[in-house]
């Protein structure tokens, strides 16, 4: 078994990464980082931004490059953005450096959550539950290959959820 001085969350967007990533930063009284908002600290611009002139493979340049620097740290609180696990660095360094959680949500709960959150490129289309679904088909596999546990954030409330990942963290310290 490994030992874990981070953790990582992993999941769709709008499952609750950011959300549950400052819950559990707060209980462990450790730096919070959201891969996504560091890149827009860093560049300066938004990530549609940098979608509209970079498309997705810029944008997934600079996130791998976000994600090797923030694995480099030493207790932390990581929220990833949903397609981090794309590529096979990324996951790599996740696996590697920290302990790994997929946040699993239902489509339905996660179009009610992003139904009027116009800063996902991904989901700026005619039918943004087909997206959803295609990207889930897609990531599933990969997220749980990459994880050490899994919570379902979509049912479960928020404080039974922070509590089954912190209890499960502990096992890997």
């Amino acid at each position: 078994m490994k030992q874990a001085n981070n953790i990582y969350l992993i999941g769709l967007m709008g499952a609750g990464k950011t959300t549950m990533g400052k819950k559990l930063a707060q209980a462990l009284q450790w730096p919070f980082y959201d891969s996504d908002r560091v890149i827009e600290e860093t560049t300066g611009v938004s990530i549609p931004m940098i979608f509209e002139y970079e498309g997705e493979e810029g944008f997934r340049d600079r996130e791998q490059e976000i994600i090797s620097y923030l694995t480099g740290l030493d207790q932390i609180v990581m929220a990833t953005g949903g397609g981090a696990i794309l590529r096979p660095e990324n996951r790599q360094k996740l696996q590697q450096n920290g302990f790994v959680v997929y946040l699993e949500c239902s489509i339905e709960r996660i179009l009610q959550r992003t139904r009027r959150d116009t800063q996902r490129p991904l989901l700026q289309t005619e039918n943004p539950r087909q997206r959803l679904e295609q990207l889930l088909q897609e990531r599933e596999p990969l997220y749980r290959e990459c994880a050490d546990f899994s919570v379902d954030t979509g049912i479960m409330q928020s404080k039974a959820a922070l509590k089954a990942i912190l209890t499960e963290f502990k096992k890997y310290r």
